[in-house]
């Protein structure tokens, strides 16, 4: 069984108990937080899969550094996960419990690229609109800075792409003249 599978099955089952204690929201902002360390820490994820490391001095650690922060559902997949040794399949697993969640409770998420950080109002604003294309009740708006883009936004929302960079333009200007259509 592949990695995905099993990160998509203990997802699916801390989303299940998240669901049945109403604590999804909460559960979700935990497991970003956790990715966050993960990510940004090579360190953190070295240390919870090093096979030398006992189980009880990774839940130790894991307690230290997230005790205050996690609630006990969060806390005791984390120590599940030790002990199965499959502390690997964390982000996949966050991941997947982020898209059940937001699938629950009618989110989406979108990547917003633009040249220059946009302000709170405009990404409110490109939030309203882009949730009514969507056919979702909220969109969580992410701010990527991209330079490249020149000006304008492009917009990732699942597996759509609003591309209105000049960027873009750009590049279908110069498609259109090679081929001699303008």
């Amino acid at each position: 069984m592949s990695n995905q599978a099993i990160a998509n099955r203990y997802a699916d089952a801390l989303f299940q108990l998240a669901k049945e204690k109403n604590i999804l929201e909460d559960v979700n902002q935990e497991l970003q937080v956790a990715k966050e360390v993960a990510q940004s820490t090579p360190e953190f994820t070295q240390f919870l899969t090093h096979p030398k490391v006992t189980n009880a001095q990774k839940q130790e650690f894991i307690q230290k550094s997230f005790g205050q922060t996690l609630s006990e559902t969060s806390l005791h997949t984390f120590y599940l996960l030790v002990d199965r040794k499959r502390m690997d399949i964390l982000i996949p697993m966050i991941n997947k419990f982020q898209a059940l969640a937001y699938e629950a409770q009618d989110k989406a998420e979108a990547l917003v690229y633009s040249a220059q950080p946009l302000s709170e109002q405009e990404q409110q604003q490109i939030a309203m609109v882009f949730a009514k294309k969507v056919g979702k009740s909220q969109l969580v708006v992410k701010n990527v800075v991209n330079p490249e883009i020149i000006g304008g936004i492009k917009i990732r929302i699942g597996d759509r792409i609003y591309d209105g960079s000049v960027k873009a333009q750009l590049d279908r200007m110069e498609r259109q003249l090679i081929a001699g259509t303008r």
